[in-house]
Formats: C-alpha cells, sequence, structure tokens
C-alpha cells in the first residue's frame, strides 16, 4: 500500500501543486524561510554523515527525509514552551537555537553536548530535555513537564517527538492516556517515517493510521503528510494553541520516509529494497517545496546556488569550532552520571585521574 494514497492533511502535494487553501500564515517570506531551514540541515547532515565515517563522530542518526517535520516543530515552539526530543531531532533542536555543535558533541561522545545555552529570544534558562536514545520514554518525562507546566499555570506547552515503533511502546501508551486522563498541555508529533529500524510499518500496527491511537487516550488525533512542512507546521501550531488555553493535549502523526540507514551503524539495504527507497524520494519534503516557491517565482537557481554556497560555510564553520574543542576530561563520566557518588565510585574516578595524569606525562601502564 502506498502511505502517501492515504486520506491526510496537506497543503502541497509531491509535485509542488497547491491543493488546498495556503492558510493565513503562510506568507512568502516564511516559506522561503522554511525552504533554506531544510536545506541547511540537509547539508548538516551530509556532513555529518561525513564524519562518522572518517572517525570524526561516533553513530549518528540520520534525519534524512524528516526535515520538514523538525523545521515545522522548531519555528512552532515558542521560547517560553519546552520540547522533549528523540534522538533523531536535529532540526528541531537548530530552529529552537540550540548551535549545531551541541549536536556534534552528543554524538562525538561528549555530554557537554546535552548543555544548552538560552533558546533563542528568550531570556530565560533552556528548559529543553536532551536527546532521548532509549525508545518512548521520553514520553513519560514529557508528562512530568507538562504537568509541572499546568502547575505553574504560565500557559506554556510542552512537545514530545517520537518514531512510529516508540507507539507500540506501553511508555507511549500510558503516556497519552495520562496526557488525556490529566488534561495536560502536551503536544505528541509521531514521525512515521515507516520504519522501525527493520521492522516495517505495516507490523507495527493493523490500523490504517497510528493517530488512531490518540481514541483511546481520549485525545485528537491528526494526520498529516510529513513531507509537506505547511501541514506540520499548521496542526502543531493549533495543537499547541490548544494546549496553552487549556484544551488538553493532541496527538500528531506526521507520515514521513526515513531516506536513510537507521543510523550510521546500520544497513538499510538488507531489509529494504530500492524500488521502495527510490519511490519514497519523489515524496521527498525539500524538493516540493523548493518546486512550489520557483512556480511562485520566489526562488531561482541563482538563490539555489548561492544559498548552497552560504550552507556548506556555515556548516564548516561549525565543524571547525567542534574540532577545536578541549577534550572533555575523563572523571566527568563519573561527575554527570550520578547525584553523589559512594566511597567505591570516589576511588575509581580518582583511579582514573591518576591514570589520564600518568598518560599525559608520556607513562603507560
Amino acid at each position: 500500500m502506498n502511505v502517501q494514497s492515504l486520506p491526510m492533511h496537506r497543503f502541497i502535494d509531491h509535485n509542488g501543486q497547491l491543493v488546498t487553501p495556503l492558510p493565513h500564515w503562510a506568507d512568502d517570506a516564511l516559506l522561503t524561510r522554511f525552504y533554506c531551514d531544510m536545506v541547511l540541515t540537509r547539508t548538516y547532515d551530509n556532513k555529518a554523515v561525513a564524519l562518522q565515517r572518517t572517525g570524526k563522530l561516533g553513530t549518528y542518526p540520520s534525519h534524512l527525509g524528516a526535515e520538514a517535520i523538525g523545521i515545522a516543530i522548531g519555528r512552532a515552539l515558542k521560547p517560553e514552551d519546552v520540547f522533549v526530543p528523540y534522538y533523531r531531532d536535529l532540526p528541531a533542536m537548530w530552529a529552537r537555537g540550540i548551535p549545531m555543535e551541541k549536536n556534534l558533541q552528543y554524538w562525538g561522545g561528549d555530554e557537554r553536548g546535552s548543555d544548552f545555552s538560552p533558546v533563542s529570544g528568550s531570556n530565560r534558562p533552556c528548559r529543553d530535555l536532551p536527546f532521548c536514545v532509549p525508545i518512548a520514554t521520553q514520553c513519560t518525562h514529557a508528562v512530568g513537564v507538562a504537568s509541572a507546566l499546568k502547575i505553574e499555570g504560565d500557559h506554556n506547552a510542552a512537545l514530545v517527538t517520537c518514531g512510529d515503533g516508540a507507539t507500540s511502546k506501553g511508555d507511549f501508551l500510558e503516556s497519552i492516556n495520562c496526557a488525556g486522563a490529566w488534561n495536560l498541555p502536551l503536544v505528541f508529533v509521531v514521525n512515521n517515517n515507516q520504519w522501525a529500524i527493520s521492522v516495517p510499518r505495516r507490523l507495527q500496527c493493523a490500523a490504517d493510521f497510528l493517530s488512531e491511537k490518540a481514541k483511546g487516550a481520549g485525545i485528537p488525533g491528526v494526520t498529516v503528510d510529513g513531507n509537506d512542512i505547511i501541514a506540520v507546521y499548521d496542526a502543531t501550531m493549533n495543537a499547541l494553541d490548544a494546549a496553552r488555553k487549556g484544551k488538553g493535549a493532541t496527538l500528531i502523526e506526521a507520515i514521513s520516509y526515513r531516506l536513510s540507514d537507521h543510523t550510521t551503524a546500520d544497513d538499510a539495504s538488507r531489509y529494504r529494497c530500492d524500488d521502495e527507497l527510490q519511490k519514497a524520494w519523489e515524496f521527498e519534503p525539500i524538493a516540493r517545496l523548493k518546486t512550489y516557491l520557483v512556480n511562485q517565482h520566489l526562488w531561482s537557481e541563482r538563490k539555489e546556488e548561492e544559498w548552497l554556497e552560504r550552507c556548506k560555510q556555515t556548516i564548516e564553520e561549525v565543524v571547525a569550532h567542534y574540532l577545536n574543542l578541549s577534550t572533555q576530561a575523563p572523571e566527568s563520566a563519573f561527575d554527570y552520571l550520578y547525584e553523589s557518588l559512594t566511597p567505591e565510585l570516589n576511588q575509581q574516578r580518582d583511579e582514573l585521574i591518576n591514570k589520564a595524569m600518568r598518560m599525559q606525562g608520556g607513562h603507560h601502564g
């Protein structure tokens, strides 16, 4: 079954044609910004994969094909809201104002990559959570965050993301149930990219839409074309607005396709046929928005060349900054893992420091 043939909310189809009148907020400047954002994050993604292949980055999860979802989320959230990401969320975090080099630090094994500066446009400390690699546990964290926001009474919202595979976990189902029962200001966004590592979407759930799971929780469920950034942004804005007004949680299913391997440690060719992948490329988010902008005389090949060169320069500066960062102290593995150390762990920490000092002095052993 071609999932793109299923009924879902969209404004622009894969041919770049308008199929539904644009919402009032979709002016030319914002749509052009969306396009530039997606191109920049894809440029970063390509570079990050290259860094991993050359041993300068650890295992890395590409967001190829999910740029529309991430940028839409990042631009829809207000600075005072709280974002609870999963591991494939660099575009959203960057759009929130978190520097790309933080992402490189994280996947390079440096815990300082989870130490965020204030969100762009806000004077308050960043309350966004760092990446969550375990599947669906971030949803339970988001419930706690949203509960706190409700108690604070400042009319802020939380938004949590996950993949389609996470919706089969008890953590996810318990979280949407709590969000509904407690009327929490929380938005769930599922990146339904058709593959939970090697498990296809059709084996995850018998329902046509993952958004149907919202019914059991008593919250609205919406399915949007995850390759149409306008549709994702519109649905996210509406859900966040409802959450801030005390109208409770919403589950958004954004249908996309993972155009990359699951991570750089995966080989998707072992379980996914080339024909399916090539077909999916026809629906990817960047090309369709570019076609629309070109047709509206809002973009040109000259602008494309200039922007690609600027993206390349920007990413090279980010990478240079990352590669020139001082090495994280080995004992930090102890400093940021536990609230307090036992005598045994303190001893191990001291031994690690002493070993590092001996190695720096040229003595190994």
